[in-house]
């Protein structure tokens, strides 16, 4: 199970672990890391679960599609460049050590 890393706004970094297959949102939930809530549980009809992805774990996510990017515009805390919906992507093998800041506000 690749460990993927959640970076608190306060800087806290919390290690999980996430299961092949599942979103990075089930792992930030299932984890209850600070400030990742997916209250839609990933059916992208919210944006609880709004992170921004490290620069070296971007190149590993699932591709950004067009509603994602739609729905990004209603962020409460506003999007970057690096904004994602972690409910959008999937954990690989490949994403062993990724890191998502967790923006201050997400609700």
């Amino acid at each position: 199970m690749p460990q993927l890393f959640f970076i608190s706004p306060n800087g806290e970094k919390h290690a999980v672990e996430g299961k092949v297959g599942d979103s990075v949102m089930d792992a930030g939930v299932r984890n209850v890391v600070p400030g990742m809530f997916g209250l839609c549980g990933g059916s992208l009809a919210c944006v609880t679960c709004h992170v921004f992805v490290d620069d070296n774990t971007a190149a590993h996510c699932t591709p950004l599609h067009d509603f994602e990017d739609e729905m990004l515009d209603g962020t409460v805390t506003p999007r970057k460049a690096n904004s994602r919906l972690c409910c959008q992507i999937t954990i690989t093998d490949e994403l062993e050590g990724g890191t998502f800041h967790v923006p201050e506000k997400n609700y």
